[in-house]
């Protein structure tokens, strides 16, 4: 079993928090033979995706770099380290997503920076499989903590679904939801200390 960092936004940490997420998705990088993606293969050390074969025969195999069932990820979120008034030589960890509040003496730090020690939240990696973007089901939009309905998207004056919702998120992410690119899903379930 491995433990590897994720980053996730402010929103998604909530819908994991709530038990409302239970999936991401996350765009395959480019590889050097991207024409055709096989199921995941688990006979591999890791969980691998075969990105093609070239015309000599070889094979060219991609790492998940999210792991394989049974791995765990750790949740890089926005944070800050504060002193306590009564101990100055203690040090308390808060989080931005529960502690939205700015008067703790000391910046919040980018969720990039946060180290292994400061997490509070564990994913333990139940499924990984790799499809395209729009393959994704309502069923599964919900599962990545899209709930839809009004006041889902910002400055959306309807009802939206939980699709446009997904879209949104995703496209807020800085993905291109019309590319239609290979997704990396991961199923995973909050592991609780």
């Amino acid at each position: 079993m491995k433990e590897r960092p994720i980053l996730f936004n402010g929103s998604m940490i909530r819908a994991i928090l709530s038990g409302k997420k239970t999936v991401t998705r996350r765009a395959l990088t480019k590889s050097r033979h991207p024409e055709e993606i096989f199921p995941c293969d688990y006979s591999k050390e890791e969980a691998m995706v075969e990105l093609g074969s070239t015309r000599l025969g070889t094979r060219w195999w991609k790492s998940c770099p999210y792991g394989k069932p049974g791995d765990r990820l750790w949740v890089r979120e926005t944070w800050a380290e504060v002193s306590v008034t009564q101990a100055p030589d203690q040090k308390w960890i808060v989080y931005r997503e529960c502690d939205n509040r700015t008067d703790f003496g000391g910046p919040w730090k980018p969720s990039i920076f946060m180290p292994r020690r400061a997490s509070r939240i564990l994913l333990e990696v139940t499924d990984v499989r790799v499809e395209r973007l729009h393959a994704i089901t309502n069923q599964q939009c919900i599962a990545e903590g899209c709930s839809g309905g009004r006041g889902s998207i910002p400055r959306y004056i309807g009802n939206a679904t939980v699709q446009e919702h997904f879209r949104h998120i995703w496209e807020s992410t800085g993905g291109d939801y019309h590319a239609n690119p290979w997704v990396w899903v991961v199923e995973f379930k909050q592991v609780v200390p």
